[in-house]
This record gives structure tokens, sequence and C-alpha cells, in this order.
């Protein structure tokens, strides 16, 4: 088995990723692969990895869905009591990865975490279809539940609750900004002699931009 998973392997060839072709500011290169993404009808193209680790270092990572990006960084919502939350209370750092096999790409963003504003999360949640604002209240996020049977009843006791009623933000329920430090821009090429940028944070808004071995 073990050779048969090492055979596995796909040469990139759609596109490079040269110097003179990219934008000097980060967040406008990633709003340009971002929108080439969209424009290719990626399935969940919003899906990113989000690495955090605990205060001793432990780290972990899953999958969740980006909700906006600016100059101020990559907007990502959850619960606050979570096990991610709990991380980033200890150490408000993390990564986000996003692969978009599809157009042979890769972008990795590393930086510092804040809050969003309680405004920001409010318009946010009340955005939301309203089965998954009463899940936000309903799901006590990473803690050990004894069935989904447990988990239903809850569900249908806060939908009762709030029947009639406005279905406000929980105050452990919100938005995370991550503020990017560096983003690498990964373009998959033939050979794995793949193009790397890596923009790095100078300044205020100033960027500075280093080609990376592959």
């Amino acid at each position: 088995m073990s050779s048969t998973i090492a055979d596995i392997r796909k040469d990139y060839k759609l596109q490079s990723l040269l110097e003179k072709d990219v934008k000097p500011n980060a967040i406008e290169q990633f709003n340009s692969w971002w929108q080439e993404a969209i424009r290719s009808e990626i399935d969940e193209v919003n899906a990113m990895t989000l690495a955090t680790a605990s205060a001793d270092g432990i780290p972990a990572a899953r999958i969740v869905l980006l909700k906006g990006f600016d100059e101020r960084g990559f907007v990502f919502f959850t619960n606050y009591e979570s096990f991610k939350g709990v991380q980033l209370t200890e150490n408000p750092r993390a990564c986000l990865v996003f692969f978009w096999k599809e157009l042979e790409r890769q972008v990795r963003i590393t930086g510092l975490v804040e809050k969003v504003s309680d405004t920001e999360s409010d318009a946010y949640f009340n955005s939301r279809p309203e089965g998954s604002r009463i899940g936000a209240w309903a799901s006590p996020q990473s803690q050990v539940i004894e069935s989904r049977e447990w988990l239903q009843e809850r569900e249908k006791t806060y939908a009762k609750d709030f029947s009639g009623k406005p279905l406000e933000r929980p105050a452990h329920w919100g938005g995370y900004r991550v503020k990017p430090v560096t983003i690498e821009f990964w373009q998959g090429r033939p050979s794995r002699l793949h193009d790397r940028l890596q923009y790095t944070l100078e300044g205020s808004n100033e960027w500075k931009i280093e080609r990376l071995a592959p």
C-alpha cells in the first residue's frame, strides 16, 4: 500500500508566478487571485485551513470558512469557547492556508489574531440562516457531549425559547481577524520547481517581496 501512495503525483503546468506580474501589495495580490478563484467556480472557494497553537506549543488545525478580507486582515467566525478559541486566547497567532487545486495554487497567511468588533459580529450573525443562529446557541462547541439526541433536544429547546423573539448573537460567539505578517503565494510548476513568492509586512503598509526555493 505504501508504494501505491508514493506513486500518487501530479505535474503542475497551468500557470507561472513571476515578480513582474504581481501586485506590490499582498492584499491586492490576494484579491487578484481570489477573483480568479471566484470566476473559476471552485467549490467551497472560501474554505481554508486554520492552524493554531496552545501556550505550550501544541498545534491544532481544522477547516473554517473565510467570511471577509480587506487591508486589516482575514475574518472568520466561531464559538469563542471552542478549542480554537481557547488556543487563540492563550496564543493569539495563527496560520491560514488556501488550496485551490483547480488553479494549482496555494496561499499561506501567518499573522496575529484579534476579535472583530461586536458590530461586525452582530452584522454577520444576523445574516445567517435561522437554523445556524439557533445552532450557535445550542452547541457547546468542542465540549464532550453525551449523544446526538442530547444536542438535538437542545436545538429544539432553543428554537422554542426564541420562537417569536429576536434571535440575538450569544456572547460566546463572534469573529476573529487574522492580521497578516507574511503571505506566501504558491503556484505549481513542472518537475516540482514551483513558484513561491513571500510578502513580508514592513512598516504600516509596505510589503517586501522575496522568492523562496520550492
